[in-house]
């Protein structure tokens, strides 16, 4: 059902059968945010206020803006558009759809995808301690220990390590995912992601937050077998093949303004697999923070509105547990304020 607030208006409800109906009652949506969804009439940008998703295009007035209206869009003009956005969303102006009535799908098309690596302590710990070679009386508390020390080392004096995804890896936060054909080792890595709103360039850290719109979630997907170069060990790793397959990155739901998402350095990072807790742990596990991320990749880029920055993903991947995934599982993931996704799992072998 789409109204205009105080008026019913009589359309066809849009078929929701593809998607998990949004669990407002244990999962809460944010109470604020930007995202993108399949109305009655197709997809639309929209604004997500008290359960409710108003369509941007019924309000290109009052956004001085022609229709059709985009995510990114909106990001190109973040610092003027973000105030007559919060003033629409407290108004009766244009058309609104209950959020059990339309399809969720990726908030944005982004231009450039720019990833994080080993940027969670534990994480690097705990990889370390899986390769590493226990012999000559050295213990795995040994393992760890040094681990750590290098850790501590890397975040006082080190760099963030970075990689480049693919926009066609993106997909909708309840679509369902296909495992590639012929492979066998798909893990997930939950992870905060940072939505730039305004070209930047070689940032300081005091300036970095400066140019971030807000906070969204992406499962960076990755095909393990396919990460190291059998055929040419001394290249390392190559992570186009093995993180960008179609659907490999579920993106969303929401981006949620960086005034209305808390404390980035504290947000709870949870992804359950049929579920069970698999990742669970907070941001400060972080070697290196927003801010530091966004500084240190802007010194290399040109960023550019509506571009993705993901943060790392915490402990608990499937390598870790030695469960990766398989035909009908369903993976559930949230992180704090930002709501949650739910993928389903198909093998295509």
């Amino acid at each position: 059902m789409r109204w205009r607030r105080g008026t019913v208006v009589a359309i066809t409800p849009t078929s929701n059968e593809s998607q998990p109906p949004v669990d407002t009652n244990t999962r809460p949506l944010p109470a604020f945010a930007l995202g993108t969804a399949t109305l009655a009439d197709g997809p639309h940008a929209v604004v997500l206020a008290a359960g409710a998703l108003l369509d941007l295009d019924s309000v290109v007035d009052r956004l001085e803006m022609t229709s059709p209206v985009s995510t990114r869009a909106i990001l190109d003009d973040w610092d003027r558009l973000l105030p007559v956005l919060r003033s629409l969303a407290e108004s009766t102006d244009g058309e609104w759809t209950a959020v059990a009535d339309a399809n969720v799908s990726a908030p944005i098309e982004p231009r450039q995808i720019l990833q994080a690596g080993a940027n969670y302590r534990t994480h690097v710990i705990d990889l370390a301690v899986k390769h590493a070679d226990i012999s000559n009386g050295r213990t795995e508390a040994q393992v760890r220990a040094d681990a750590a020390d290098m850790m501590d080392k890397r975040a006082a004096e080190g760099d963030p390590y970075f990689f480049v995804g693919l926009p066609s890896a993106v997909t909708g936060p309840y679509d369902t995912v296909t495992l590639p054909a012929g492979t066998h080792n798909n893990d997930w890595e939950l992870e905060l992601v940072a939505v730039v709103g305004r070209r930047a360039y070689q940032l300081s850290e005091d300036e970095a937050l400066d140019a971030i719109a807000g906070y969204t979630i992406a499962n960076d997907l990755t095909t393990r077998e396919l990460v190291f170069r059998r055929d040419m060990p001394e290249i390392g790793t190559d992570w186009l093949r093995a993180k960008n397959a179609p659907g490999f990155l579920p993106l969303g739901p929401w981006i949620v303004p960086k005034e209305d998402a808390g404390e980035v350095s504290e947000m709870r990072v949870t992804l359950e697999l049929d579920g069970k807790a698999m990742q669970d742990e907070s941001t400060k596990d972080m070697l290196f923070g927003v801010a530091a991320l966004v500084a240190a990749v802007s010194q290399t880029v040109q960023l550019l509105p509506g571009d993705l920055i993901l943060t790392g993903s915490p402990a608990g991947n499937g390598m870790h547990w030695g469960r990766l995934l398989r035909d009908g599982d369903v993976m559930t993931s949230t992180i704090t304020g930002l709501g949650y996704q739910q993928t389903p799992v198909v093998d295509a072998s």
